[in-house]
C-alpha cells in the first residue's frame, strides 16, 4: 500500500433517482448529506412508493438526461423500447423541473412511459437517498469496478452503471474502500479535500446491478457468482462484522455537521483520519 494515492476520481450524480447519471468535476454537500442534484427528484406511484430499479425494471428503457444551468431534464424512450411499444415512439421531450408546472409535465411523460400514474417529488435539502440512516454519498475505487468486470465480462462503464456510486476513488487497489468502515459499533473518518465523512458499512445490494443498464437484461446467476468472488477475493482489512452476507459493494457514509457546505473537487486527495465509536447503522 506504499505507493497508493488515494484520490477522488469520479463524482456522479444522478438527479432523478433510478435514472441516468451525471458525471461532475465538482460537488457540494448539502444539509441532509447528499450532493448537490444528487437524488433530487424521485418518481413515486399512487400509493407514494418509489418507482426505481427495485421494483420496476421498465426504468432501464428510460434516456434521461440533466442540464443543471436550468434544471432541464430531457426524457426519451431508449431504442430497443421504443421498437417494443405497440403504440410506436413515446415522443421525446424536454422540461424545466425549476417549477411546479414543469415538475408535473415529466410526471405525465412519465406516466404515459409506466402506463400508471406518478409524480415527480422534489427535494432540495438532500434529495431522497437509498439509506435514511447514512444518507451520505457511496464510495467505491475504480479498481474495484475493473475487478468486477473481470468477473463478468463487463467494462468498467457498465459496472459503475449498475451499482450506481457516487464517488470513485483512483490510485488505489482493487476493494481498498474496505478500509473505510469498521464493526458495528465503530465508523471510519476519512477525508475527500476539505470534506470529512464517517464510513458505517458495505451497502448490501439489490437486483439492479445484475441488469444492463441500457436494456434490462440480467446476467443469469449474477448474485450467485458475486458472491462467490467477493468472499474469496474480501481483503484482510474488511471487517468480518458486516458480512452476514457477500452481496455486499461500496461504502455507505454519514456526514458530520461540519462537512455541510463543503466542495468536493474531482483530483482532491483521500486521507483515512482514524476509528471512532458510535455507528448509525447499528
Amino acid at each position: 500500500m506504499t505507493d497508493a494515492d488515494p484520490h477522488l476520481a469520479g463524482i456522479r450524480v444522478y438527479p432523478v433517482k433510478s435514472l441516468d447519471p451525471d458525471p461532475r468535476t465538482r460537488a457540494r454537500v448539502l444539509a441532509d448529506g447528499g450532493l448537490t442534484h444528487d437524488r433530487a427528484y424521485a418518481i413515486r406511484d399512487a400509493d407514494g412508493r418509489y418507482v426505481n430499479g427495485k421494483r420496476e425494471p421498465a426504468v432501464h428503457g428510460i434516456d434521461a438526461t440533466f442540464d443543471p444551468a436550468d434544471h432541464a431534464l430531457a426524457l426519451r424512450t431508449r431504442s430497443r423500447d421504443r421498437e417494443s411499444r405497440p403504440d410506436g415512439a413515446l415522443s421525446a421531450t424536454t422540461v424545466s423541473l425549476a417549477d411546479e408546472s414543469g415538475r408535473d409535465a415529466a410526471a405525465d411523460w412519465l406516466s404515459t412511459y409506466f402506463d400508471y400514474p406518478v409524480t415527480l417529488d422534489h427535494d432540495g435539502t438532500g434529495g431522497f437517498p437509498d439509506d435514511t440512516t447514512a444518507h451520505g454519498p457511496t464510495v467505491v475505487s475504480t479498481a474495484t469496478l475493473d475487478a468486477i468486470g473481470d468477473w463478468f465480462d463487463l467494462g468498467t462503464e457498465s459496472v459503475r452503471r449498475r451499482f450506481r456510486p457516487t464517488l470513485e476513488i483512483g490510485g488505489v487497489p482493487a476493494f481498498w474502500e474496505d478500509r473505510l468502515y469498521a464493526d458495528r459499533e465503530h465508523v471510519v473518518r476519512f477525508r475527500i479535500g476539505d470534506a470529512e465523512f464517517l464510513g458505517t458499512n458495505p451497502c448490501s445490494r439489490c437486483a439492479v446491478p445484475s441488469r444492463d443498464p441500457e436494456t434490462g437484461d440480467a446476467i443469469e446467476g449474477f448474485r450467485e457468482t458475486f458472491v462467490e468472488r467477493r468472499e474469496a477475493t474480501r481483503p484482510a482489512w474488511a471487517d468480518e462484522a458486516w458480512f452476514d452476507h457477500h452481496y455486499r459493494l461500496a461504502v455507505n457514509t454519514a456526514v458530520p455537521e461540519a462537512t455541510v457546505g463543503a466542495t468536493l473537487t474531482v483530483g482532491d486527495a483521500v486521507t483515512v483520519l482514524d476509528v471512532e465509536a458510535g455507528n448509525p447503522q447499528s
